[in-house]
C-alpha cells in the first residue's frame, strides 16, 4: 500500500503565487538530479546548459480557452448567478458542449441562463440552455449562438486555478498562455511552459536540441486532490489528447540515436507514456488517456522534466515522485520552501536532471 499523506508536505500560503513575474522567464529553477538527489538553484535561463546538441523538448501545445463565463438564470438579474465553466465541445456545430455549473443544484434540464459581462451587463441576447445532468456531476448545454469563440470574447474569463485568489485582468490573457499554444480546449495552463521565451528557445535551436510538440487538453481534473487514503484506489480523470506522426517519429529517432527527451510539464509526460510501447518507442495516436503515473513507475520514454511545483497529495507530486522518489522530491520541495521559491502555476519550477 501506498499512502496519500505521504507525499504532503508544508506550504506557507504566501509562497503560492498569485502573479506571474514581471518578465516572462524571470522565474528560478531547482535543478534535481534524479539518481543522486543533488540540487541546486538557478535562474530558469540556465536550462540550455543542461541540455545537449541530439536533445529534444516535448512541449504541449495546447491553448487556454475563456471558458469561465457568468449569466443569470432566467435572464433575471434578481435571480440565480450561474457560473459556466466549458470543458469540451459535444457537437460539431459547436452549440452543444459538456460543462462545469455552480451552483449545480440551481439548475435542472430545462433551465436558460443568459450570459452577462464582467461588469454585469448584457451585451447581446447570449444565452445558454441546460439540456442534460451527466453521470460525473458535470452538464450538457446548448448555446443560442454556434459561434463559441465570440462568446468567449464577450463573456470569457481566464479560468485560474483556485489557488490564486483574485479575479482575472487582462495581464493573464498574456501569460496565462505559453508562446507555443496553438491549439484551443483547456481549462488550465500546462504551467512549465509559460518560462519560456523565444530568446531561449533560439538558444536551445542553435545548439541543436531539437523541439515537437504534442496536444493534450488540461481539464479541471488536475486540480482534484487525492481523496482515498491508498494511492491505487483513486480514480484519475482522463484528459484529450494528440500525437501527431511527426512528433512520434522525431522523439523515435532522437531516443534511437542517443539523445534524451525533455518533457516540459507533466501533461507532456502523460502523453508520452501513454503512447509509449515496452521498447520505449511512442505510437502517434489520437483520444483519451487516464493514465496515473506514481512510484514505482519507471518513465519508458522521458529522461528529463521539466515542472512548476505542485498541491500536497496531488496525482502530479505523485507523478513528479516517479522520476525521482519521493523522499528526493520532498527534500527539493523542503528547499524550495526554505528559498522561499514561488510556488504552483505562476510560480518557479523544477528540471529533474540526469
Amino acid at each position: 500500500m501506498m499512502r496519500t499523506d505521504w507525499f504532503d508536505y508544508y506550504l506557507p500560503e504566501e509562497l503560492i503565487a498569485q502573479f506571474p513575474p514581471e518578465q516572462r522567464g524571470a522565474s528560478r529553477m531547482l535543478v534535481l538530479h534524479r539518481e543522486t538527489g543533488a540540487m541546486t538553484i538557478r535562474p530558469f535561463a540556465a536550462i540550455v546548459a543542461y541540455l545537449r546538441p541530439g536533445d529534444c523538448l516535448v512541449f504541449n501545445d495546447t491553448k487556454v480557452m475563456r471558458a469561465r463565463m457568468y449569466g443569470w438564470k432566467n435572464g433575471d438579474p434578481g435571480a440565480a448567478r450561474i457560473e459556466i465553466l466549458l470543458l469540451r465541445p459535444e457537437s460539431s456545430d459547436g452549440v452543444r458542449w459538456q460543462c462545469l455549473l455552480k451552483p449545480g443544484k440551481r439548475v435542472r434540464p430545462g433551465t436558460r441562463v443568459r450570459l452577462v459581462t464582467a461588469a454585469g451587463e448584457f451585451v447581446g441576447d447570449d444565452w445558454f440552455t441546460v439540456t442534460a445532468k451527466n453521470s460525473d456531476n458535470s452538464f450538457t448545454v446548448a448555446f443560442s449562438s454556434s459561434d463559441n469563440e465570440l462568446l468567449q470574447q464577450r463573456y470569457g474569463h481566464v479560468p485560474l486555478p483556485p489557488y490564486i485568489r483574485r479575479a482575472d485582468g487582462d495581464l493573464d490573457q498574456d501569460r496565462y498562455q505559453t508562446i507555443f499554444a496553438r491549439e484551443a480546449g483547456a481549462v488550465a495552463a500546462p504551467t512549465a511552459g509559460l518560462h519560456f521565451t523565444p530568446e531561449i528557445l533560439a538558444e536551445l535551436a542553435a545548439k541543436g536540441v531539437e523541439q515537437v510538440n504534442v496536444t493534450l487538453h488540461v481539464g479541471p481534473g488536475t486540480f482534484q486532490p487525492v481523496a482515498v487514503a491508498d494511492v491505487s484506489e483513486h480514480h484519475m480523470h482522463t484528459e484529450q489528447f494528440i500525437l501527431t506522426e511527426a512528433s512520434a517519429a522525431t522523439i523515435n529517432r532522437v531516443k534511437a540515436a542517443g539523445g534524451r527527451i525533455l518533457a516540459v510539464g507533466t501533461t507532456s509526460v502523460r502523453v508520452l507514456e501513454s503512447c509509449a510501447g515496452d521498447d520505449g518507442r511512442v505510437t502517434p495516436q489520437t483520444g483519451a488517456t487516464d493514465i496515473f503515473i506514481y512510484p514505482p513507475y519507471r518513465p519508458r520514454v522521458v529522461d528529463l522534466l521539466l515542472t512548476n511545483f505542485h498541491l500536497p497529495k496531488s496525482t502530479l507530486i505523485m507523478l513528479v515522485s516517479a522520476f525521482a522518489g519521493r523522499e528526493h522530491v520532498l527534500a527539493a520541495y523542503r528547499l524550495a520552501v526554505e528559498e522561499r521559491m514561488r510556488f504552483y502555476s505562476y510560480g518557479d519550477c523544477m528540471l529533474l536532471n540526469l
